[in-house]
């Protein structure tokens, strides 16, 4: 096996699982530090794989595509957390691999995430996990109305069902396929936020400060990420928490932990991304070091320093709608009017065929002030045929 946590200095090729759009921003920031990259994804035309070094063009699980992978990289990190766990972990048997499998394991699955959060004293909504029918016909009465999520493969609002009535929860597991689940109490949310965490194989961590997020059917729609976004001690709380639970998985890597900011101010947490997310975005534009150059520091075992904000910033989610505006024929939305305004960032993606949900880009918004930087993205939004972004303030 490679040695592990040996700093990789730049002229080593890093790897990452998946090809998707964190996974070209992340070759983007390993190739501007000057390493090589290899990307292993199933599709030829992944994002990631287009302007990677290598594209190792196959499977998760199978094995020839990992273990070229493995001949490639000095270090492997994954790039969304559906990558099977156990090809992080038949991956590590050859190259270091961060975040472990097992941290990628916890975070697929909602039931043991729960109870990571619990044993590092972070509160959670109440819930009731839901793998049998007696555990369907214990749940207690005052958990509804709630949220019934499946135990895995949910994420941007898949894989969830509001139920209100016991009849609308037992309908609904049926409908879920009777797998896993669980239910969540609906709790009267003021807002949500998040709190991206860096952390190195000798336990360092750094962090941003948290953003405050926006989310329309289920997707993020709108970050912002300044000074005025929370309350400081609504920050602090969010902050505190997202460390421990990073240290109590010890890991290593890249994570956001993602919060709801209840009416009456208190604070819960709803769930982790073991990488890079939507919500970060605004650091490429916004900071000294984006989420994507501090997940090239951990993976190559680097210095991690405290990353700098130098200007307020507001991110905008560009989904495909945004190309299919003006009916089934795509047709670009009028970047040039949106880059005429001050401190305005596009980030595309490189996805050839837009669709509804997908998620294509983003627009950055940075300036002086948080009212400069709010006005700005009011224009954007109004010129992109969006909702006021406002709605998060």
């Amino acid at each position: 096996m490679k040695p592990a946590h040996q700093p990789l200095l730049p002229g080593a090729t890093l790897g990452v699982m998946g090809g998707g759009q964190l996974g070209r921003m992340f070759v983007h920031a390993a190739q501007q530090a000057g390493y090589f990259t290899a990307v292993l994804d199933p599709d030829a035309d992944s994002p990631a794989g287009r302007v990677s070094h290598h594209h190792v063009h196959s499977d998760y699980l199978d094995g020839d595509g990992l273990a070229r992978l493995s001949r490639l990289a000095d270090a492997i990190t994954t790039e969304f957390e559906n990558v099977p766990s156990r090809a992080l972990a038949s991956l590590a048997g050859d190259v270091p691999v961060s975040p472990s499998a097992d941290a990628v394991a916890i975070a697929q699955d909602r039931i043991r995430e729960k109870a990571h959060f619990v044993k590092c004293g972070v509160a959670c909504a109440p819930y009731a996990v839901i793998e049998t029918a007696d555990h369907l016909a214990a749940v207690a009465d005052d958990l509804l109305p709630g949220i019934l999520k499946t135990a895995t493969l949910g994420y941007d609002g898949k894989g969830q069902q509001r139920v209100a009535t016991r009849g609308e929860l037992g309908a609904g597991w049926v409908d879920a396929g009777q797998v896993p689940c669980v239910l969540e109490k609906r709790l009267a949310l003021g807002y949500e936020c998040s709190v991206i965490v860096a952390r190195g194989h000798d336990g360092q961590a750094v962090n941003y400060g948290p953003q405050r997020n926006l989310h329309r059917d289920g997707i993020l729609a709108v970050t912002e990420a300044h000074g005025e976004a929370l309350p400081p001690e609504i920050a602090r709380r969010a902050v505190d928490a997202a460390l421990a639970i990073a240290h109590g998985l010890n890991y290593v890597g890249v994570l956001c932990v993602e919060f709801f900011v209840l009416a009456g101010g208190e604070l819960v947490v709803n769930e982790m991304a073991p990488r890079p997310h939507n919500s970060g975005h605004y650091t490429i534009d916004a900071c000294d070091l984006s989420q994507f150059d501090l997940q090239v520091r951990t993976l190559a075992g680097l210095p991690l320093v405290a990353p700098r904000q130098h200007s307020p910033a507001i991110m905008l989610n560009l989904l495909g709608e945004l190309w299919l505006a003006k009916g089934s024929k795509p047709s670009d939305p009028p970047w040039a009017q949106v880059l005429a305004l001050p401190g305005a960032q596009l980030h595309l993606y490189g996805k050839l065929e837009p669709r509804p949900g997908r998620k294509m880009g983003h627009l950055n918004i940075t300036g002086a002030s948080v009212a400069e930087v709010r006005a700005t993205a009011a224009r954007a939004a109004a010129l992109l045929g969006l909702p006021s972004p406002l709605a998060a303030a």
